[in-house]
C-alpha cells in the first residue's frame, strides 16, 4: 500500500488553498471594475458644468456653483457585489446637490447638460480593454 498524496491534500489544504483562489480572483475582478468606474468618474468630473453663479432651486434653495463637480463620487456596491463580479457606482450625490437630475436631463424651461451619460457612453468601447490590463497589472503584482 502506497502512500497517496491526493488523498491528503484534499482535506483542509485543499479547501484552504481554494479559499486563497477565490480572495485572488476577486480581487482582481474588483481591480478591473474599479479601473472601469474611475474612467467614467472621471469624465463625468469633466463634464459637469460649473455655473458662474447661484441658482434658485426652489423657496430659500439655491445651487452652490461647483458643487455638482464636487458631489459626483464612484462606490463600491456591497450589496450588488459577489466574490468574482464587482459593482460600482458612478453618480452624484443628491444632498449635496439636489439639482444634479435638472442638469442631467432638463427642465421645461432649461435644456438639459448631461455630464454622466456621457461620461459612459464615450468611454463605453475601451472599457473591457480597461478592466483587463487593470486586472493583468493586478495579477503581475501577486507573482
Amino acid at each position: 500500500m502506497g502512500f497517496n498524496f491526493s488523498d491528503k491534500v484534499a482535506g483542509d489544504w485543499q479547501a484552504g488553498l481554494d479559499k486563497v483562489a477565490l480572495l485572488l480572483k476577486s480581487d482582481v475582478a474588483r481591480a478591473g471594475a474599479q479601473a472601469m468606474a474611475q474612467v467614467v468618474y472621471d469624465a463625468a468630473k469633466e463634464n459637469a458644468p460649473v455655473a458662474d453663479k447661484p441658482h434658485k432651486l426652489g423657496p430659500g434653495r439655491y445651487s452652490v456653483p461647483g458643487a455638482l463637480k464636487a458631489s459626483i463620487y464612484q462606490v463600491h456596491s456591497k450589496d450588488k457585489s459577489v466574490r468574482s463580479r464587482h459593482e460600482y457606482h458612478v453618480s452624484w450625490n443628491r444632498i449635496k446637490a439636489p439639482h444634479g437630475h435638472l442638469v442631467e436631463f432638463g427642465t421645461s424651461r432649461a435644456p438639459a447638460h448631461p455630464f454622466l451619460y456621457p461620461a459612459y457612453q464615450h468611454n463605453k468601447a475601451r472599457l473591457a480593454a480597461i478592466a483587463n490590463a487593470a486586472m493583468a497589472e493586478k495579477v503581475a503584482e501577486l507573482k
